[in-house]
């Protein structure tokens, strides 16, 4: 439903696989500035950075989110079994990974059990399977949203929830701006994961590259959706970093992420970087020499 209220902000994240860490930063030094949104929204791993972060919204919560990620490790999120990618390529499985190391890790961190519990309005972003449509969940259990959030086609199965299949809400929209502005959002704060600009060569491995295209089609949706949704709201997008040569299945460089993001969106808010609407330079198309 609407919210009926003047001059309200929403914070909005973005999917991105291990580049989630980026948020982390982002928040650290929007929070530190005392920037505190009225709602916030997510989906894909951004769901996941939305609803920890809407559990203790200050600096004590950032902290808390960010001792997650560093000890965080790529078998947490993506267990890989070579058994589980047989049965899948013969069409035995619909999935490569087991959501259960990743819906443990949810259970066990998360300080709530249900989405309307959360101290921040936190609205989660899935996708319908069968129809296509995105599917905004802000009341039930938490971990189920989160999983179905985050539920990357083939990569994890889809979600059952009150007889819906659900996937990753980057299929239908991964950067969940008109989300926020349908809550009644005047300013929406974007917080995107970026782009690997900085690579030489298409990262190896069927898993990265998959999850690195599906990143590029992330952001590049992203820059549509500011420009769409820039009538309607002051969208203003926080610069993500560049260049950039972490892929979204690498997650052994959390710490330098989270750090770089955090002096980068420190140095971006003294520059009155508030006030720029549109998207910054680094999430349209370009390139870094070698």
């Amino acid at each position: 439903m609407r919210q009926h209220a003047k001059n309200l902000t929403a914070f909005v994240l973005a999917g991105g696989g291990s580049l989630g860490a980026v948020q982390v930063g982002m928040l650290a030094a929007l929070t530190r500035q005392g920037v505190v949104p009225d709602l916030i929204v997510g989906a894909s791993v951004g769901a996941i950075n939305a609803a920890y972060y809407a559990a203790e919204p200050d600096g004590r919560g950032v902290e808390r989110l960010e001792r997650i990620w560093l000890k965080l490790h790529r078998s947490d999120v993506f267990p890989f079994s070579p058994l589980a990618s047989i049965f899948g390529f013969f069409g035995k499985t619909d999935h490569l990974v087991t959501p259960a190391p990743l819906r443990s890790l949810i259970e066990s961190e998360l300080p709530y059990q249900r989405l309307e519990d959360a101290p921040l309005p936190c609205y989660v972003v899935a996708t319908d399977a069968l129809e296509g449509t995105e599917v905004v969940l802000s009341s039930g259990t938490a971990a189920t949203a989160l999983l179905a959030s985050a539920a990357i086609p083939a990569v994890f199965p889809p979600v059952v929830l009150d007889g819906r299949f659900l996937l990753d809400g980057g299929v239908s929209n991964n950067t969940p701006i008109s989300i926020a502005v349908e809550m009644g959002a005047t300013r929406v704060i974007v917080l995107p994961t970026g782009i690997s600009c900085a690579l030489q060569a298409p990262p190896r491995g069927a898993m990265a590259l998959a999850l690195h295209a599906l990143n590029l089609l992330i952001m590049r949706q992203l820059v549509s959706d500011i420009e769409r949704c820039a009538g309607v709201a002051d969208v203003v997008t926080v610069p993500p970093l560049c260049p950039l040569s972490t892929t979204s299945y690498d997650f052994s460089q959390s710490a330098a992420l989270i750090h770089r993001a955090e002096a980068s969106t420190k140095r971006w808010l003294q520059t009155d970087g508030l006030h720029h609407l549109g998207a910054p330079p680094g999430l349209l198309p370009h390139h870094h020499d070698a």
